[in-house]
């Protein structure tokens, strides 16, 4: 082979290789928006607005019952215990319910936390509103210090009939530097 052809060879390798290079970053950067449909689409891992509605009226559907889950979880290192009173509740559509959590600070230093708040599935968001929920601002949370929080939700009768499981899951995030600067 003589070195013009082997030249050649190597300048047609290294452009498929860049062109490798090219689409495996093309791919890479589609994927978060890629994954934002995806998720849209089959309603999992929906983050929910944080809203606080009025109280409604809504006829209470008794004839129906959902098993509705809460889920409690911190973010990376976030120096708290975090945990749900009641993790799991037998409901009626149209009622009202309330649900207690308790946190606590296992730090020495005052923090200022965030939860954000997902369903499962996320279609079901639409559903289910929130009266009075401790999501809706940041808490402050002094060294050591505890904290009872309340969620107090309805479902909307009008939630299609094959929901019949509803997972609310609560992450902390830590803000403290975010909010300080």
């Amino acid at each position: 082979m003589s070195g013009e052809e082997l030249r050649g060879k190597n300048l047609r390798l290294a452009a498929k290789l860049i062109g490798v290079a090219v689409l495996m970053f093309g791919f890479g950067y589609a994927l978060v928006p890629l994954y934002d449909v995806l998720c849209e689409l089959t309603g999992q891992n929906a983050t929910l607005e944080s809203v606080a509605k009025t109280e409604s009226e809504f006829k209470v559907d008794e004839s129906r019952e959902i098993t509705m889950e809460f889920l409690t979880s911190l973010n990376r290192a976030v120096p708290m215990d975090f945990k749900v009173e009641t993790p799991s509740l037998k409901i009626h559509p149209g009622q009202y319910y309330s649900v207690g959590f308790h946190a606590k600070n296992l730090s020495d230093r005052r923090i200022k936390v965030r939860a954000v708040a997902t369903y499962t599935p996320g279609l079901v968001k639409e559903y289910v509103t929130k009266v009075i929920c401790f999501c809706e601002l940041e808490q402050i949370f002094d060294p050591n210090e505890e904290k009872n929080m309340t969620v107090r939700l309805v479902v909307d009768p009008k939630l299609p009939e094959r929901y019949k499981n509803i997972t609310l899951s609560y992450t902390f995030f830590e803000i403290t530097e975010k909010s300080e600067n």
